[in-house]
């Protein structure tokens, strides 16, 4: 006589569902950090949402905590690609700042819950995500200033001044990135004016740098 127990899903399929629903907890704790900091959101909010049982979330995840480094990660890694690419091609330094602003908005427009999240938590109550977004930015930065000492511009210089440098540019546009997320399209296109010029007086700057 057949059996009537199923087989056992294949191991491809199981792995795909079980990263199916960590992307979809993950979906759901952004959507409800738009409305709230980390520290007040519970598992089970999250886990209502997506329609899985809380002891569910602990495959994923240990804690909230560890669910909001992985928002880090997610928030801040597109981000990290876009500035990359537009710092990687030889350009005029207008040019890069015109494109460095210009990634940001459109970073901004299509992840804004992301952004937000970033801005809320950089110095929000949980301490390992703070850390995480604390350590991603200092990686940005590092990212950053690799394609800052390639240049031309920057022979000569210390790896510190260059570390340094790059520091002030990675913060300048995460705190654009914040600047644009309430603002309205007027609102904005000022926003982004400013950040060019205050970009652009950075750059001068660099130009006639000598360190002490």
């Amino acid at each position: 006589m057949t059996s009537s127990t199923p087989a056992p899903a294949p191991l491809g399929v199981r792995q795909a569902q079980k990263l199916k629903t960590r992307q979809a907890l993950l979906d759901a704790a952004l959507k409800l950090l738009e409305e709230q900091s980390l520290s007040s959101l519970g598992l089970r909010e999250v886990t209502r949402v997506v329609g899985v049982a809380p002891a569910a979330f602990y495959r994923h995840f240990r804690d909230m905590a560890e669910l909001g480094v992985a928002l880090v990660e997610e928030s801040l890694g597109s981000l990290h690609v876009m500035i990359r690419a537009v710092l990687a091609e030889q350009q005029e330094a207008e040019e890069v700042i015109d494109r460095s602003v210009d990634a940001v908005a459109d970073h901004v427009r299509r992840h804004p819950a992301h952004v937000r999240f970033i801005a809320r938590e950089r110095h929000g109550g949980v301490r390992a995500v703070r850390e995480a977004i604390a350590a991603e930015l200092r990686r940005f930065g590092d990212e950053v200033a690799d394609a800052l000492a390639g240049q031309e511009v920057s022979r000569g210089w210390s790896a510190e001044d260059v570390r340094m440098l790059a520091g002030l540019y990675v913060d300048h546009l995460v705190m654009t990135a914040s600047a644009f997320l309430e603002a309205s399209a007027e609102e904005q296109r000022a926003i982004a004016d400013t950040a060019r010029r205050q970009l652009r007086l950075i750059s001068l700057g660099r130009r006639h740098w000598r360190a002490a």
